[in-house]
């Protein structure tokens, strides 16, 4: 929203993992003061729009404040998260690298990031704006044995598929970064740039295809920012 401040050069940008009318990937950078986030309808269109009716026409702003980027929910009905985290309205949020805003119980799902040059998201086109809801006794783990069950039936883990999904699952719905996955999942490979255990991103991202196809796709919601890392949404499951 311009509010007759100076417009400034993108400072930041939000990139659209979920959320119509957006393809999934949507890099949108925040050029004015005051961004307003909401739902288009006949009397008003924010400056991101989106169709969702479970979204608030104001749903929340992004303000540049110093520098830095700050939310503010706008006292949505169906609220706003970063990270896991319900926002209190009208409470001014900082914003960080990597933070994952959901709108409406996760229908809506955007990421930050003042690393904006270069990037895209790479992940799986969604055929429905909310995602596919996963039962909360489908899917739990047995990290002592290297198990995951999924909907009964007990699926054991290589020893990579262990550790990707366990550093993705302890910091589930933050984007984890690349040097880190790296490094707890490739610990024996010696180092690379930087003292970084050196694998390649075809090795990574086919451990990632891996799996997806094994234990579905449904089931390990993971998207990827390229050149950053990957994030596990995983609200819904238990352990």
């Amino acid at each position: 929203m311009k509010n007759g401040g100076a417009t400034m050069e993108g400072f930041a940008c939000l990139y659209v993992i979920r959320g119509e009318p957006y393809r999934s990937g949507t890099c949108i950078n925040l050029n004015e003061d005051e961004t307003l986030i909401g739902r288009l309808s006949n009397q008003m269109t924010p400056d991101i729009a989106f169709t969702n009716p479970f979204l608030s026409r104001k749903h929340l702003v992004i303000r540049k404040e110093k520098d830095k980027a700050v939310l503010y929910d706008l006292g949505s009905r169906h609220g706003t998260e970063i990270n896991g985290v319900r926002l209190t309205s009208y409470t001014p949020y900082p914003l960080k690298n990597f933070d994952i805003i959901k709108l409406a119980k996760g229908m809506t799902v955007i990421h930050f990031s003042y690393l904006f040059a270069d990037q895209t998201i790479e992940i799986e086109p969604f055929s429905h704006t909310r995602k596919p809801e996963v039962p909360e006794s489908s899917l739990s783990f047995h990290w002592e044995k290297r198990e995951c069950v999924v909907e009964g039936k007990r699926i054991p883990m290589s020893e990579k598929e262990f550790l990707l999904i366990r550093v993705l699952y302890e910091n589930a719905n933050r984007l984890v970064p690349l040097e880190e996955i790296k490094v707890r999942v490739w610990p024996e490979r010696l180092p690379g740039a930087g003292g970084i255990p050196d694998v390649s991103l075809d090795e990574l991202n086919a451990l990632i295809y891996r799996v997806r196809k094994k234990y579905g796709k449904e089931t390990f919601l993971i998207s990827a920012v390229r050149g950053s890392g990957y994030l596990l949404e995983s609200e819904l499951i238990t352990s």
